[in-house]
């Protein structure tokens, strides 16, 4: 029996299987063996795929940060990537305009924010219907989601939640505290910090098995699901932040927005693409949502430079400013000063792992 023919046969199985206390434990094996079954089949489908087959699809990340575009066709992605950006994706008022993942840049409080409109997602793409699959592909790079929604399908988010976790994406999800450390012997122990109520002890070391991990440490510090235990042993899953955006509420009248703001169980923000409403405000939610900081650099015995500041993410290091200045700076760095909210004083001298905070001033010292 091949691989498609056991993932359905499973697929069926859990189906037909009521998921209550009694069959919780089964459900969770079942989760555990068909997780693995397609994570074979994706292996495999990637080493038969032919050099050429993701022309369209082989975005470079590049700029300060990357963000995505997904919706269903005909939603306006092409439209708003065109105000955002000053891009020229083409523009149709009918399903399937955009074929290929079109690139943009939007400038905003001197970050360079790349933004990639995505050919529209049907039902089924993370399963490869559609050439979704490769075209969601492009989304694990992404460092934001973007769903945009029409006003008329709020709905549809979770449709489309559902196919971005399909491809292993988690949606402003961070990763389990959860480590696992294989040994060379004595069998399974799992240590909990916390009381378990989502998964059992005896699922945990069963789910291990199913990875053919029969002897290992596992130290959970916060209460996981099944799910949560195999992305971490799965270990390809993708964290990102997210932003709801519904658009054409020029088509709408305010009262109806309202309604929408109280009955739905997720925030968003209302736009109009065509007719430029709401923008702006989307474009700082995004600078806010990517967690920005700027850092003015000075160099010896100058004034620093305030016109451009180098947007790095929030905790970024001295060590990662180094980075993006040249790599060889590391290599003859000696010291640096900071002059800002992350400095004791004025001036102080700080080392590679030094924390930066937002509008820093900063000086290398090489050797």
């Amino acid at each position: 029996m091949g691989i498609p023919e056991k993932i359905k046969r499973i697929e069926e199985e859990m189906k037909k299987t009521q998921i209550n206390k009694a069959t919780e434990h089964h459900v969770g094996l079942l989760k555990a063996k068909l997780a693995k079954l397609r994570s074979e089949q994706d292996e495999r489908r990637e080493q038969g795929t032919g050099s050429g087959s993701s022309i369209g699809y082989d975005i470079k990340k590049s700029m300060d940060a990357t963000v995505v575009l997904i919706g269903l066709p005909n939603v306006g992605k092409s439209t708003l990537l065109n105000k955002l950006t000053k891009s020229k994706s083409k523009v149709g008022g009918y399903q399937f305009t955009t074929l290929t993942v079109v690139p943009g840049v939007m400038k905003y409080k001197g970050a360079s924010i790349q933004i990639l409109d995505l050919p529209g997602i049907i039902e089924g793409a993370s399963k490869g219907k559609g050439l979704g699959k490769r075209v969601l592909s492009v989304a694990r790079s992404a460092d934001m989601i973007l769903f945009l929604l029409d006003v008329s399908q709020p709905e549809v988010l979770p449709v489309l939640v559902k196919e971005i976790r399909g491809i292993g994406i988690r949606p402003n999800e961070r990763p389990p505290n959860v480590i696992i450390e294989k040994t060379n012997g004595g069998g399974i122990s799992v240590h909990s910090h916390v009381k378990l109520t989502k998964i059992s002890i005896e699922l945990v070391k069963d789910i291990l098995n199913v990875y053919n991990i029969n002897s290992a440490r596992v130290d959970l510090r916060e209460d996981i699901s099944d799910e949560q235990l195999l992305d971490v042993l799965l270990g390809n899953r993708i964290y990102c932040h997210t932003l709801t955006v519904l658009n054409k509420i020029d088509t709408v009248d305010q009262s109806f927005i309202k309604r929408l703001k109280s009955k739905l169980d997720y925030d968003f923000i209302p736009i109009s693409s065509d007719v430029n409403i709401n923008l702006l405000e989307l474009k700082e939610s995004i600078y806010q949502k990517l967690n920005f900081i700027r850092i003015y650099m000075r160099p010896k015995g100058g004034e620093p430079d305030f016109a451009e500041p180098m947007i790095v993410k929030y905790n970024s290091t001295v060590s990662d400013i180094c980075g993006k200045i040249h790599r060889n700076l590391k290599e003859n760095f000696r010291y640096a000063q900071i002059w800002g909210k992350s400095a004791k004083f004025g001036g102080q001298k700080v080392g590679l792992t030094h924390v930066l905070m937002d509008e820093d001033i900063l000086t290398f010292t090489s050797n």
